[in-house]
């Protein structure tokens, strides 16, 4: 998973934040202030920065200018708009208002990895093996014939695993279109894949929403 930067001056966003994306699979590294940004930077690259606007020393604008090169969501107050514009004007990958709910910081975090090629090439979990790269799965290392959909949907439930992913969502993602009325696609590909994988104890049914990938930090 990727190694990401929070940067937030409230402690308790900031752990929040922190806390999530552990709890998905990333590394998160807190910092405070800009100076704290910018050090812990200089010691190892980061695949993400979260950076909040609104600093006590500088401001995010001025932390992403010293670290260019490394994808970014800024963190905005609402109403800013003056803010989205100069985040986007200066290479902003996205940017989210405040408040938010965790659950859509983590999708744009997921995105934006993505976009810029910073997700693992691999996944493992007990016997099972996904190469993201190749489009191939094994478990106990023998290789399992998915169908292209099939692998589409494991694919977009393991990148946002610990996330409860709604059927119209997993249509989006997987699917590339929109949900519509009461398809039952979704489960009967579920389903597949908990027969096929062996994931009967890591995909969890959301009962009237959807489905999560399960995965023990």
């Amino acid at each position: 998973m990727a190694r990401i930067l929070v940067l937030e001056d409230e402690r308790a966003i900031n752990d929040l934040i922190a806390l999530n994306l552990r709890m998905v699979g990333h590394t998160a590294e807190q910092a405070m202030t800009g100076r704290d940004a910018i050090t812990l930077a200089g010691r190892e690259p980061f695949d993400l920065l979260i950076l909040d606007v609104m600093l006590p020393d500088s401001d995010g604008f001025s932390v992403y200018e010293k670290l260019k090169g490394t994808p970014a969501i800024f963190v905005t107050a609402l109403g800013e708009t003056a803010d989205k514009v100069k985040g986007f004007e200066c290479g902003a990958d996205d940017y989210i208002v405040k408040p938010f709910e965790m659950t859509e910081l983590l999708l744009r975090v997921e995105a934006v990895l993505r976009r810029t090629q910073k997700n693992e090439p691999h996944y493992r979990l007990g016997g099972l093996d996904i190469d993201f790269n190749a489009r191939t799965v094994s478990l106990n290392g023998k290789p399992v014939d998915l169908t292209m959909q099939e692998y589409a949907l494991l694919e977009t439930l393991v990148r946002n695993r610990n996330i409860a992913l709604s059927r119209q969502r997993l249509m989006k993602e997987a699917w590339g279109f929109s949900f519509m009325g009461e398809s039952r696609t979704v489960d009967v590909h579920v389903q597949r894949l908990r027969k096929k994988l062996d994931l009967n104890d890591h995909i969890a049914t959301i009962y009237r929403f959807g489905y999560r990938f399960e995965e023990t930090p």
